[in-house]
């Protein structure tokens, strides 16, 4: 009687209520991929199914061992397997597929992607090449970008295991293990707090499986001290009430991180993204324990739809995404109905995967493979087999198509996105700009060094013209004469046709200006160039608002920061109130102009605008320059990418942005 109790607590037990944990970390990382502006940090949704994991393969692994005396490597990871790959193979070939058929520009490195994540290593290989998770904005961006988790999880399967039995085999009692667990996991924390550079792309930290095994550390340590076969579910009314209000308190505060966390702030990798994944473990055990009601208030059949498809549902909601904003580019339009699609699609897609994939392939014995395939080709068969073949024949064809693909991949030397008409300028133009601005610094150190050797005030005001020439000086510069030149000379005709005039343009050749921008703005460098000779430009690809305080102490303290600033940030996404307000006490008193986005392709331009437009109420030497407007009406300046100007393009964007700041400067008392 004994025997049978205790083989009793130590058979498994489905918690349903760690479907709607599920639920809320898979809506939490699609919405951010939605519209990363809005849902800041929706990513936190990955440490919820890394917890889960760590919490749930420890728990197994502790009653199968003292159920068994060993454990059974070799059924696990069968198991582990058949539940995980014929799902995920599906997805990269279906994907492949799809790029072979429809995007072929994405062919590029398709194959080593494919393949080091049916290795469960393609987060490594993604550091390795450099691969950011947080450009939100490129013109072939990848769908399989997201899939760096599976990896941590795919070698967290293979390696925990050998070392939790390890442990066991060298009789190391359970606190021993669980004391082990906390100090990785705790090493882990502090790696990724200590390899984190502020204004810098944190991708390698996140990608990283030393510096993100905390959340599966965590959750391992939780089974060691709180088997979930070991629970009562008796417990006193008083218990069930702080079990419950800590619950809720756990739950509250992982809501309140996910809505309010910044994926590039400081906070969240010294600590914030710790902080979530020990609510994460609270909430765990909350629901885990019998005695709470938080397992009944995470379970309803919506929550576990989503649970028991979010592993798929994960997996292709990248893949919609990047396909469907690829051909739908007015999404900034349609930031309600464009989402509601895709999330559709996802579903969808996900659903046909569960039913015919996942549990298929998750009921079926490998055994039975000669005999299954035979009654295929039998020529009579019930409805049921009838169905089969039609599915079998389809994914047959998909899957054929995207290996197809893969294959093609090794033949593929060069990325087309870097070698495009728009890629091929932007490199151009940087290597350009680089040598402009060296030669630039030369000249304003070379006029420090003639001013300090000045004998007289006089001499030295007219020597020291460096960039922080005041405007003053610029417009008594800007004389009649100059601009009747300006006016005779044939290669400003095309200047002047754009609405420049001549006293502008007179004006412009002598302005001291320091331009800050992304790829926009570097594509079209030497039209600025032409404008603004004077024209110091630090501008790169995918920059982002938060790199920007960053960007000005490097300019500040090469002694290259203007009083006049040109900014034009908001392409790869928008910013927080708080990093603003930085950035504009960065800049201090100096007249800055900001370039409003135009990126149709994405659902964060009207939020940066918007938030543009406010900011002018708070900072008096801000002025916005209305680019949106007039390129919302030319879509034949654009390249293929709807957000870089082409050679069509780049002339009247660079006159219509010298323009707007050279009237208003203009206008400013002499």
């Amino acid at each position: 009687m004994l025997q049978g109790q205790s083989q009793k607590r130590m058979r498994k037990r489905y918690i349903t209520g760690f479907d709607g944990m599920r639920t809320l970390g898979v809506i939490g990382v699609i919405f951010y991929h939605l519209n990363p502006g809005v849902f800041k940090g929706g990513m936190l949704g990955v440490p919820i199914f890394l917890v889960l994991s760590g919490y749930l393969i420890t728990d197994h692994l502790i009653i199968d061992v003292k159920r068994t005396g060993h454990f059974d490597f070799k059924n696990f990871w069968i198991r582990r397997l058949k539940r995980l790959y014929p799902t995920l193979i599906t997805m990269l070939l279906g994907t492949s597929a799809y790029i072979v058929l429809f995007q072929r520009s994405l062919l590029y490195n398709l194959h080593k992607i494919v393949f080091t994540n049916i290795a469960y290593v393609y987060n490594w290989w993604q550091i390795a090449n450099g691969q950011s998770y947080f450009e939100r904005f490129a013109s072939n961006e990848s769908p399989f970008t997201h899939l760096w988790t599976l990896s941590i999880e795919g070698q967290f399967y293979l390696v925990w295991p050998l070392l939790f039995m390890l442990l066991l085999h060298f009789k190391q009692k359970r606190r021993t293990i669980f004391g082990i667990t906390m100090f990785l996991g705790l090493f882990s924390a502090v790696l990724m707090g200590v390899l984190f550079t502020p204004g810098a792309d944190p991708s390698r930290i996140y990608y990283g499986t030393d510096t993100r095994m905390f959340s599966l550390l965590f959750g391992c340590a939780l089974a060691l001290i709180w088997p979930s076969n070991r629970l009562k579910a008796r417990v006193a009314t008083s218990d069930r009430i702080v079990l419950d209000i800590i619950g809720a308190a756990a739950f509250f505060g992982m809501i309140v991180m996910m809505l309010t966390s910044d994926a590039q702030s400081s906070f969240l990798y010294r600590g914030g993204m710790v902080l979530f994944s020990l609510l994460t473990v609270v909430l765990t055990a909350i629901v885990a324990h019998p005695g709470a009601d938080w397992d009944q208030l995470l379970s309803n059949g919506v929550f576990s739809w989503f649970g028991s498809r979010s592993y798929g549902i994960y997996l292709y909601q990248f893949p919609v995404m990047i396909f469907f904003e690829t051909h739908f580019t007015d999404i900034a339009d349609h930031r309600l109905l464009y989402p509601v699609i895709e999330i559709a699609l996802i579903l969808l897609i996900s659903e046909l995967s569960y039913r015919f994939v996942e549990k298929a392939t998750g009921r079926f014995d490998y055994r039975q493979t000669g005999k299954w395939l035979r009654s295929l080709f039998n020529r009579q068969g019930s409805p049921k087999l009838w169905r089969q073949r039609l599915v079998t024949l389809i994914l047959v064809l998909i899957l054929g198509t995207g290996a197809t693909g893969v294959v093609q991949a090794f033949g593929v030397h060069t990325n087309a996105a870097d070698h495009s008409e728009v890629a091929d300028t932007i490199k151009a133009n940087k290597k350009k700009t680089a040598a402009q601005n060296k030669s630039l610094l030369a000249k304003i150190r070379a006029s420090k060094e003639s001013s300090k050797k000045a004998k007289s005030e006089s001499i030295k005001a007219e020597s020291d013209k460096s960039l922080s020439k005041s405007i003053s000086e610029s417009q008594r510069i800007s004389s009649s004469s100059q601009a009747a030149e300006i006016v005779k000379d044939p290669a400003n005709t095309d200047l002047i046709q754009k609405g420049l005039t001549a006293s502008e343009l007179a004006f412009a050749r002598s302005l001291q200006i320091t331009a800050i921008g992304d790829s926009v703005m570097l594509g079209s460098a030497q039209n600025y160039k032409r404008i603004f000779p004077n024209m110091y430009m630090d501008a790169d690809v995918s920059r982002q608002a938060y790199q920007l305080p960053g960007i000005i102490d490097s300019i500040v303290s090469k002694g290259a920061m203007s009083d006049v600033v040109l900014v034009g940030m908001g392409t790869n996404g928008s910013f927080t109130d708080p990093q603003f307000a930085n950035i504009m006490s960065k800049l201090g008193q100096r007249k800055v102009y900001w370039i409003n986005a135009y990126v149709p392709t994405r659902p964060w331009q009207n939020t940066v605008n918007t938030a543009l437009n406010e900011a002018t109420k708070k900072y008096p030497n801000l002025r916005i320059i209305d680019w949106y407007d007039t390129a919302k009406q030319h879509p034949g300046w654009f390249s293929g990418d709807h957000v870089h100007p082409n050679p069509k393009g780049s002339p009247y964007y660079t006159a219509f942005i010298a323009k707007s700041l050279l009237s208003e400067l203009q206008k400013e008392p002499k």
